[in-house]
């Protein structure tokens, strides 16, 4: 049986950084004291007027000067995030390289957003500017990690912010890696680093901070709202999904099985907008499942580093464990078992690519995140109502698709559907100009776009009297 050993576990005062692969440890990396903690807070907190008293023509430049940076230390950058959390070398190549075009798309958003909007009537003149909100406390995951982190810090640092960051403890190499190469030109205080678990994060939170921008689970996004009531900070919280796909038997189903398991299980399904409910009209039950299960079965797992593995381990034994607790629960309950579904022996957090039929609304499965390599498929008669109940079934509401081959019908039913973002025939994702958004218990605030950026400021309006 594989490790059970959790990656990235804090011990006392140092991140024990495991490989997930194989559960060697990669490095053991200081726990930031408590003391230290407060000194960066107030390290940011001294920078913060100045900072956002820079031009922002110089703060973008600043900013920017981090892309020759990024090329250069993309293959290290890559080689790190699939030592830490698994992911294939091809994925985590990716999600490193092109970070210069990406940081100019990230000034160009910030100018946008900051640009000043004259709403001028009557007898006065009246813009609204945007000032930044000041300290910004950035607590980041292990499944994108160089991807989420760069999400909240850029918006926060062009728009005039300071920051203070901690990256997961999955991922502690990764995140002191993006620090440096973000941090290299900026003022001191501009940008600091903590390291640490969850103690770490509510320390963070807790201190004098003027917002937080977290990308994780809803229950600690629930713990973050509640400690930071009493300071009224701002808060940008993008959080857990349980996003649906419900499939017409008028769809493509070949394309419609494409993208129930490639959106199930890349990055072994460890993504929040993970496709983890799937709706499938009667009539294609049997058709579709035979598709699926074609698809799923190029899916094969190993170490990232393998040129023929399209999933790596899970983060963790731990996270292994659970997936695997959801899908023993769900055939308990009466799910068929397609493929996958059992522990892989030997070393590493490693989980197959599984697929279940007829997973029953009582699973655990069908209301709880699941966050692994699961395709989890059930039926519905084929009417609208039904399908949108069946996608509306959860607190969540992060994002959500819908297959058929009335574009009328996937348009009305992705407008009923309450998620913050829908594909119809596509993956939900379309635009890089749009908001990131969780609806319902999925987020609070959004990330992304020019309304994105503006979660990071504050609008004032002012008002000059115009000459008589």
């Amino acid at each position: 049986m594989s490790t059970n050993a959790a990656h990235g576990v804090v011990q006392g005062d140092r991140i024990v950084d495991r490989d997930p692969a194989t559960g060697e440890v990669i490095a053991e990396v200081p726990v930031t004291p408590p003391s230290e903690v407060a000194a960066a807070v107030a390290r940011a907190r001294a920078a913060a007027d100045e900072w956002a008293d820079v031009p922002f023509e110089v703060r973008a430049e600043l900013v920017l000067r981090a892309g020759e940076r990024f090329d250069a230390r993309a293959e290290e950058l890559a080689q790190l995030v699939t030592r830490e959390m698994g992911k294939t070398i091809a994925s985590a190549r990716a999600e490193a390289s092109g970070r210069g075009k990406s940081l100019a798309h990230a000034v160009e958003t910030a100018r946008a957003a900051l640009a000043d909007e004259d709403v001028s009537e009557g007898d006065a003149t009246t813009r609204i500017v945007r000032d930044p909100l000041g300290v910004a406390a950035a607590i980041t995951p292990w499944n994108f990690p160089v991807n989420m982190p760069l999400g909240i810090l850029l918006p926060a640092l062009l728009t005039g912010n300071t920051v203070v960051f901690k990256p997961s403890e999955h991922v502690p190499l990764v995140g002191a890696a993006l620090y440096e190469i973000l941090g290299g030109d900026l003022p001191d205080g501009v940008l600091e680093l903590v390291q640490g678990g969850g103690a770490t994060g509510a320390q963070l939170v807790a201190d004098e901070v003027d917002m937080i921008g977290f990308v994780g689970s809803r229950a600690t996004g629930r713990s973050i709202m509640t400690a930071a009531g009493d300071g009224l900070k701002r808060l940008v919280l993008e959080l857990g999904g349980k996003d649906p796909l419900v499939v017409f038997a008028d769809a493509d189903l070949e394309a419609a099985a494409r993208c129930a398991v490639t959106f199930s299980l890349r990055n072994t399904g460890q993504v929040c907008c993970s496709i983890e409910r799937i709706f499938v009209e009667e009539s294609a039950k049997e058709e579709f499942e035979r598709l699926v299960v074609a698809e799923a079965a190029k899916w094969n797992c190993g170490n990232g580093f393998s040129d023929d593995a399209q999933m790596g381990p899970m983060v963790d034994g731990l996270q292994r464990d659970k997936v695997h607790a959801q899908v023993v629960d769900a055939i308990e309950k009466g799910a068929r078992l397609l493929t996958g579904g059992a522990l892989v022996d030997g070393p590493g957090s490693y989980y197959p690519a599984t697929v279940l039929a007829d997973v029953p609304d009582t699973a655990i499965m069908a209301t709880e995140e699941t966050f692994g390599p699961v395709v989890s498929l059930a039926t519905f008669s084929g009417a609208d109502d039904e399908a949108v109940r069946l996608a509306n079934a959860t607190c969540y509401g992060l994002g959500a698709n819908v297959f058929t081959g009335d574009a009328a019908r996937g348009e009305r039913v992705a407008r009923r559907i309450k998620s913050g973002q829908v594909g119809v025939n596509r993956y939900l994702a379309g635009s890089s100009r749009a908001p990131w958004v969780g609806a319902r218990q999925s987020g609070f605030g959004f990330l992304g776009g020019v309304e994105g950026y503006r979660q990071f400021t504050v609008p004032k309006s002012i008002s000059i009297a115009k000459a008589r």
